[in-house]
């Protein structure tokens, strides 16, 4: 296989998701086999002392036969987080900018979706 073979095997389909100093990059693969599956890559940036930065990635491979049980439990956690704990990014709070939000603040419905600047931490070393 040459390496444009390669390349454009490993474009088969993709989805970015910017989280403040965290990108999740979520990628469809192809096997020897011509099967696909998921790879989920953490990339997170550190600032050196001298103003350089660096990434640090992690990534982990989820395949077909995964799939269902790996969705379930995702949902279920989150679902059990955000039942306990609610939807509010709690860090947000030790921000030097933090100003709470009146709405949010007294709002007891959360069925209504975030606002599309929040997100969900997740981190998949934990998992």
């Amino acid at each position: 296989m040459s390496d444009r073979d390669y390349q454009e095997q490993e474009e088969i389909f993709s989805k970015v998701v910017r989280a403040g100093r965290r990108t999740y990059f979520f990628d469809v693969r192809a096997t020897k086999a011509d099967d696909y599956y998921l790879t989920i890559t953490e990339s997170k940036k550190f600032t050196n002392d001298d103003g350089s930065f660096h990434f640090k990635k992690h990534k982990i491979y989820l395949y077909k036969e995964d799939f269902q049980e790996f969705g379930d439990t995702l949902k279920e956690i989150t679902d059990f987080i955000i039942d306990k704990k609610g939807d509010e990014v709690i860090s947000d709070r030790h921000q030097s900018d933090y100003q709470r939000d009146e709405i949010t603040s007294t709002k007891k419905d959360v069925s209504t979706p975030n606002s599309t600047n929040s997100y969900t931490d997740i981190s998949f070393d934990d998992i």
